[in-house]
């Protein structure tokens, strides 16, 4: 990767030079070649292949046969910009060297170890993470991704204060495990939730589209805070285990908190004896150019959820940051939990050499200054030009555009967990023009690595600039 042209950044993280060059490797045989191995490799997917969250005879997975940096290379040798971060989890781009390198070494010394034994490179990832997050979350149990950390986290806090419920926000994603996908706000939960979960949903802050007819961030905040006060007192304090947030929603909406939300819940939560915990699987390492939102706000939850970016999601690895409270009261009564790849050698070797690339090459502060200097400013932009563009948001790498049908009625443009023919024809627009891009409902997120170069959010953009031309076309011609 090109370093980024801001005078005041680091030189650029290592990890992603420009060209793909494993792109090479997989097409050295000759083009026919590699579209060969491409085309069997799909077929052995329709084959044998089950895929997550799709109707299994209507999808048609892009093969991905190289990557490198902030590019992917599909089967028919194109190379894409990856502005998803597949799902947002490679944060320092793909196959970066020094990580890839720690894998290897690792294996070579200790593929694996069960989780009763003590491992240097389980420890190390865990000291490393504890320095991070805030105040004394200075234990970590480590999962193998974000819902089974979630999952943990909800039965320590039920343990440990003895309580059933749970609250969490709509418009949230949590995990696609039984406790975490009914720890879900959003419509993916449906299918699975027999309402016995004991979770109780209750509404955010989302000023564009407010449930409290508020008309500044003032007001969104302080009623979202009364709303949420009030249904703790109807459900009954004393019957609450927690309260569970993502610090920023991610694949809901990009939807920032209004200065003084995550404290203003701290506060409540400390008022009526509840545990905080703050989902950060996605907003974690970087993405919002900090280590954690929670940190970055001031806030200390007493359980802290993580995943994704610990390790750029080379090796799976998730965990919970365990507070004092909880830590205590397992202090001499054991944990009924486990996993067989609880901190696996391989996956923390990742996660301690992700942290020290980070580290070393000020990853969060050039997120932080992409966010704040190209890529808020030039969404900004966008939405000025754009009348399908209803509201751009977000921090650092992580941001959504809303699309609507107009900016007067603000009618989203896809169904909240559906799609639309405008949806459709945007990531066909975008692919086409060399960009991967992440959309949900009616948004397309703008979420590249970390280490993406000025350079390529700026060529990300501008083919953005393109695809709103799209959508504002398809848009016209249904109105």
């Amino acid at each position: 990767m090109s370093a980024p042209s801001t005078p005041s950044a680091p030189a650029a993280p290592a990890a992603a030079p420009s060209p793909v060059s494993a792109a090479s490797a997989a097409s050295a045989a000759g083009p026919d070649a590699a579209r060969g191995s491409a085309a069997r490799t799909y077929a052995l997917d329709r084959a044998h292949v089950f895929h997550s969250w799709s109707a299994q005879a209507e999808i048609s997975p892009m093969v991905v046969t190289a990557a490198e940096g902030s590019h992917v290379v599909d089967g028919e040798g194109n190379r894409l910009l990856d502005f998803s971060s597949q799902l947002v989890n490679t944060n320092i781009g793909h196959q970066h060297p020094d990580v890839v390198a720690a894998i290897a070494d690792q294996a070579h010394r200790l593929a694996t170890i069960a989780p009763q034994y003590a491992n240097d490179q389980r420890s190390e990832a865990a000291r490393l993470i504890a320095e991070r997050t805030p105040g004394a979350l200075d234990r970590v149990f480590f999962t193998n991704g974000g819902a089974d950390a979630n999952e943990h986290a909800v039965r320590m806090a039920r343990l440990t204060t003895g309580r059933p419920k749970v609250l969490t926000r709509y418009r949230s994603y949590h995990g696609g495990t039984d406790t975490a996908i009914n720890l879900t706000g959003d419509p993916r939960r449906w299918a699975n939730d027999g309402a016995a979960a004991g979770v109780v949903h209750f509404f955010g802050p989302y000023l564009y589209r407010s449930r409290f007819h508020a008309t500044t961030e003032a007001e969104e905040c302080e009623r979202a805070l009364e709303h949420l006060e009030q249904v703790v007192q109807l459900e009954g304090p004393q019957t609450i285990a927690a309260v569970l947030l993502e610090a920023i929603p991610g694949t809901a909406g990009i939807m920032v908190p209004p200065p003084g939300y995550l404290a203003g819940v701290r506060e409540l939560c400390d008022r009526y004896g509840i545990l905080l915990v703050v989902d950060e699987v996605m907003t974690g390492f970087g993405r919002t150019g900090a280590w954690f939102v929670s940190a970055d706000e001031g806030v200390v939850p007493d359980l802290l959820t993580f995943a994704k970016g610990v390790n750029s999601g080379y090796v799976p690895l998730g965990g919970v940051a365990v507070g004092p409270r909880v830590d205590e009261h397992f202090a001499h009564r054991p944990y009924p939990g486990g996993l067989t790849y609880s901190g696996h050698p391989l996956a923390c070797a990742a996660a301690v050499a992700t942290l020290e690339v980070m580290e070393r090459d000020d990853v969060n502060g050039h997120a932080r200054r992409l966010g704040e200097q190209v890529i808020g400013p030039e969404l900004h932009a966008l939405a000025e030009r754009h009348p399908t563009v209803g509201e751009v948001r977000g921090r650092g790498v992580f941001w959504a555009v809303e699309l609507v049908t107009d900016k007067g009625s603000r009618t989203p443009v896809a169904p909240t967990g559906g799609s639309s023919p405008v949806m459709a024809g945007a990531v066909q627009q975008a692919k086409a023009l060399g960009l991967l891009p992440f959309t949900n409902s009616n948004r397309i997120h703008v979420v590249p690595p970390c280490t993406v170069s000025e350079a390529e959010a700026r060529e990300g953009l501008a083919v953005l600039d393109k695809v709103l031309d799209r959508v504002d076309e398809l848009v016209a011609e249904t109105a």
